[in-house]
């Protein structure tokens, strides 16, 4: 089959602090009359390095790998939005991309407009476009606001429009760059289905995502990105696998974290040690389902930060986030934190997650200037517990999630042997069971 896409040893490489864009030629050529050899000095980034790989036509293959790895990197240089340092990229046929809400889309124009706009681009004809206007306006579910301005949709209505443009102006190539990180489920699965309609046709699609799950179910190939090269390249159940054993090495329980590894963010703080505690401030040997919980994470800062900002994020096995939270969103306000030790802690009333492991990503300071962030650097394991007093307790194969429910009837009445239940006409059992 024909290979729409040949990349042969591509490296990128970023000037960190140089001036970029011809727009800012005049400042930078002031800056080198000024200090003709310090642009050498300048401390320099490969966000790719030597990556070599084919694609087939009608191939779906996903790209996973850790935050930084340099994943999106590689899609912004398949779609020429930036070019390789070294090496070369052949691709033939027609790109559509997918790399960040709302990328290619005028602010001044209307979504209408846009939706013309970006057909141009890829060589389509007005009549094209007619034809093919009905399909994206109901796949985005944007008709009230196709010509309202695109400065005023909201982030999902610009992830669903720009998903829609991509998708449906038939392009050869789809690039695809976290598309299932913002939207509802519905929104989701119509671009699963989607995607796996252009594979079907003949199309080729790069799917960058964490959701392991999805990628397992779309993907029969996948590439796994680690610090820039290709650490794997396979099926996709083998190279997941691989991927998700490397998380075997995060702090297992709490525990210090002063010495792991895979962080970025620029070290003006970061996080030492984690522990999960009960209630009581005692720490846990357990974590139990439907338990309460504190985790406190202690970090060390080396310089004063402002406006600090503590986040976390929880994961299945299969990369599938189920819950992430900060102290600014809760509404809490750390305005000054002086050098030194300090902590800080997320106190659960109740964790309605079912028994399974679990991952915790850490991230340290304000959104535009991260001190630290630990990509899935903690294991959680959460133990069944016998929340609900019937001696049946809490299984994995109720699902993700539980709730404490309530069932109601005339005909309920109480198991005799559960003698702590009573005999009353209102029952709690376990939600599944």
């Amino acid at each position: 089959m024909k290979e729409t896409i040949v990349v042969d040893s591509i490296s990128k490489r970023y000037q960190l602090g140089q001036f970029q864009g011809d727009t800012m030629f005049r400042e930078a050529l002031m800056q080198f009359f000024r200090a003709p050899f310090s642009r050498s000095q300048q401390p320099t980034l490969w966000a790719l390095k030597d990556i070599s790989f084919r694609v087939k036509a009608g191939e779906v293959v996903g790209i996973i790998g850790r935050n930084g790895a340099g994943k999106s990197t590689l899609l912004k240089v398949l779609s020429r939005i930036t070019y390789p340092t070294t090496g070369s990229i052949q691709v033939s046929g027609r790109i559509a991309s997918l790399l960040e809400v709302g990328t290619g889309f005028h602010e001044e124009l209307t979504g209408r407009e846009n939706i013309y706009l970006n057909g141009s681009i890829m060589g389509m004809k007005k009549k094209e476009i007619d034809r093919k206007l009905p399909e994206i306006v109901a796949f985005a579910a944007v008709e009230k606001f196709l010509d309202t301005p695109i400065k005023r949709y909201s982030s999902g209505m610009r992830m669903r429009l720009g998903f829609a443009v991509a998708a449906h102006l038939d392009p050869d190539i789809l690039l695809v760059d976290e598309v299932l990180a913002v939207g509802d489920a519905q929104f989701q699965k119509k671009c699963l289905e989607t995607m796996s309609d252009l594979r079907t046709s003949g199309r080729t699609v790069l799917f960058v995502s964490h959701n392991m799950a999805a990628v397992e179910h779309l993907c029969q190939r996948t590439l796994w990105i680690d610090s820039g090269r290709v650490r794997q390249d396979g099926p996709t159940s083998e190279v997941i696998q691989a991927y998700m054993a490397t998380f075997a090495t995060a702090q297992h329980g709490g525990g210090s974290l002063a010495h792991v590894a895979s962080r970025t963010g620029n070290g003006e703080a970061r996080f030492t040690r984690v522990e999960f505690l009960n209630a009581a401030g005692q720490s846990l040997n357990y974590i139990p389902a439907g338990g309460h919980l504190i985790i406190r994470l202690h970090f060390q800062a080396y310089t004063t930060i402002r406006d600090v900002r503590v986040g976390l994020e929880l994961f299945t096995h299969m990369g599938i986030r189920l819950a992430a939270t900060n102290n600014w969103a809760t509404g809490y306000y750390v305005p000054v934190m002086e050098p030194g030790e300090s902590s800080m802690d997320l106190e659960i009333d109740f964790l309605n997650i079912m028994p399974g492991r679990y991952y915790l990503s850490l991230w340290l300071g304000p959104f535009e200037d991260t001190q630290d962030m630990l990509q899935n650097a903690v294991i959680m394991d959460v133990e069944p517990t016998d929340y609900f007093k019937t001696g049946r307790g809490i299984e994995r194969r109720f699902g993700l999630v539980f709730f404490p429910s309530r069932w109601k009837s005339d005909q309920l009445r109480s198991e005799p042997e559960h003698h702590g239940l009573g005999s009353t006409q209102e029952i709690e059992v376990a939600a599944g069971g």
